[in-house]
């Protein structure tokens, strides 16, 4: 996992700016904390910063190939977890290898197949490949966007990086929030219309697309989405095809030059990857799977039930590590850093994003990272099999808008009043809402039941689920720290993708399905216990300590704050304790006090 960077002009000499590249590159810190390289030639200026998870010594970038006459070089951030089958083929075909690295199977990988290695790769990845005999940038993120990838274009230089902090370290890259950018950071957001962002003339490489950049232009192309096709497997032979997947998903994912661990929260998901994981160290006579879990300060004071939280995890966190003998270790952490490091959770970022529940999961990164450098976690399950309350309610279901982001018109007040008058949140929405629904591919075979359930899966999957993996990347990266996420492994979701409701969701219960598999080697109590989201702090003290900080920067006049949002909204919020603001800001999670979260840094 690293940071790339990098830009390439057909008008300048690009020799003379290795200043320019270094900056940029130093901007990615975080997310390469062990080396750092750079390429420049007169046309190309690549650079990257590593953290090591693959090979120590071979997997060294830049990585430069010297083929034919020709030279191609790589930077890449991600992790390929079908490098073994690639390898073979390649060296079937004459190829060599100087190391084990996953960097150099790519490299070589596209010098064999071209433009359509992305046709061949089964993992998590974002790369720029330079073509020096073509002078042609080949730049491709994975089916899914679990890494990111951004691009602009400034003077003739085509401009990109796993960040956009560090594309504004290029000279004369702007910082301009536009009436887009505020329709998508307060309508959308923490969302975001896949290929935007909030900032003018700055875009993200949307997920499975691949591009090229060469004297005749910029080429962008998709190379792969989720189709609908009729489920011909009988139920016997669909569990047996999802549990294949299953286990081959998240072993592939277990390969690591570095330690590793499994994030446990006592759920189901969580509970089906430490399964695995564990039964993979038994079976290779590994030392025992550590196992992580994530607590606040006075939590079992201060918990309260809920439709969305019905119980606590510890009870099945333990269930679990009695039952696989991990070696578990739990992170509780305390109020005053959790509200500390909201403004690093929105430099992690770029923007605002999921306030406590970005720090969180900064502070778990940042806290597992001295023992661990990769980490496999249970993200994803709930979108690709249908784990959220919106998929059973029928007033979600037809909100006639994205079923996690309901309050809009308490969005629109946050707005100036000045603002408010140019910036329509609700039409955007609608109109993003409809332009995502026109996407989805009905087929003539699916019941009234499976057709209404694909549109809701989309969205949750392109939106909802987009979502928490720019979370899940930005947090951990931030720390120095990978995580992976064995659900997302885009042939399992395209399996599940075309399982009818009535399967999917067996028995009428949120992850049915997934639920009945995994009977046969998880407890009852967690196949049963019902879905419970990230643990969050329950301490009054947290809200209290937010509440505090907002209120500091509303008295300063200055604040830019100010001249963005309804600062009479904001202190009416503030007096009646957030009873002004009501309904959940964005989904499950973000409630009033992550709303308070959201405007506290300045």
């Amino acid at each position: 996992m690293c940071g790339i960077v990098g830009f390439v002009n057909f008008k300048q000499v690009l020799t003379k700016h290795k200043n320019v590249l270094l900056n940029m590159n130093s901007s990615l810190i975080n997310r390469g904390p062990d080396e750092d390289g750079y390429y420049i030639k007169e046309h190309v200026a690549l650079a990257h910063k590593r953290l090591i998870v693959i090979d120590p010594k071979g997997g060294k970038q830049p990585m430069v190939e010297q083929l034919s006459e020709n030279e191609y070089v790589i930077v890449y951030n991600g992790q390929i977890y079908n490098t073994k089958e690639l390898r073979q083929t390649l060296e079937e075909n004459g190829f060599t290898f100087k190391g084990h690295s996953d960097t150099e199977v790519l490299l070589k990988s596209y010098i064999y197949y071209g433009k359509n290695v992305v046709h061949h790769l089964n993992g998590i990845f974002a790369f720029a490949i330079w073509d020096q005999k073509n002078e042609e940038l080949f730049i491709a993120r994975d089916h899914f966007g679990i890494k990111p990838l951004f691009y602009t274009m400034q003077n003739n230089s085509f401009i990109f990086a796993s960040e956009i902090k560090a594309i504004f370290q290029y000279p004369g890259v702007k910082k301009i929030l536009n009436s887009q950018g505020i329709a998508e950071l307060f309508g959308i957001g923490p969302a975001h219309t896949p290929g935007t962002t909030v900032f003018d003339n700055i875009f993200e490489l949307k997920p499975s697309h691949f591009a090229i950049f060469n004297r005749s232009g910029f080429h962008l192309e998709k190379y792969w989405k989720l189709a609908s096709m009729p489920h011909t497997e009988n139920f016997a032979q669909t569990c047996d095809h999802l549990s294949f997947l299953l286990k081959d998903a998240i072993t592939r994912q277990l390969v690591s030059d570095v330690p590793l661990c499994t994030f446990l929260s006592g759920g189901l998901d969580s509970s089906i990857i430490t399964k695995f994981a564990s039964d993979y160290c038994f079976e290779n006579n590994l030392a025992p799977l550590d196992t992580y879990s994530i607590d606040y300060v006075d939590n079992d004071k201060n918990f309260v039930k809920s439709d969305f939280q019905p119980n606590s995890d510890n009870y099945y966190i333990n269930l679990m590590v009695n039952k696989l003998h991990t070696k578990h270790h739990s992170i509780v952490i305390d109020t005053p850093e959790l509200a500390e490091y909201l403004e690093d959770a929105m430099i992690a970022r770029d923007m605002p994003g999921m306030a406590d529940i970005d720090s969180s999961l900064l502070l778990f990164c940042k806290n597992v990272k001295p023992y661990a450098t990769v980490s496999l976690t249970g993200e994803c399950a709930d979108e690709i099999f249908g784990g959220y309350p919106w998929f059973f309610r029928d007033d979600a279901l037809h909100s006639g808008t994205f079923p996690w982001s309901i309050a809009i018109s308490e969005r629109q007040t946050l707005l100036a009043p000045h603002i408010a008058k140019r910036v329509d949140l609700k039409g955007y929405i609608d109109y993003r809402y409809n332009e995502s629904l026109s996407e989805v591919e009905i087929l003539d075979t699916d019941s009234p039941e499976t057709a209404e359930k694909r549109k809701i899966s989309y969205l949750t999957l392109n939106w909802f689920m987009q979502t928490l993996l720019d979370r899940s990347d930005r947090m951990a990266m931030y720390s120095g720290f990978e995580l992976r996420v064995p659900f997302c492994d885009y042939r399992l979701a395209q399996y599940v993708w075309n399982i009818p409701w009535e399967i999917k969701a067996l028995n009428g219960r949120e992850k049915g399905l997934l639920r009945y598999v995994s009977r046969k080697f998880l407890p009852s109590e967690i196949v049963d216990r019902k879905k419970s989201p990230y643990p969050k702090t329950h301490n009054p003290t947290y809200l209290a300590k937010v509440k505090s900080m907002l209120s500091d920067i509303m008295a300063k006049t200055n604040a830019p704050i100010n001249s963005l949002l309804n600062r009479d909204y904001i202190m009416e919020i503030l007096e009646t304790d957030g009873k002004a603001f009501t309904r959940p800001w964005f989904g499950q999670l973000m409630t009033r006090t992550s709303a308070y979260g959201i405007f506290v840094p300045s």
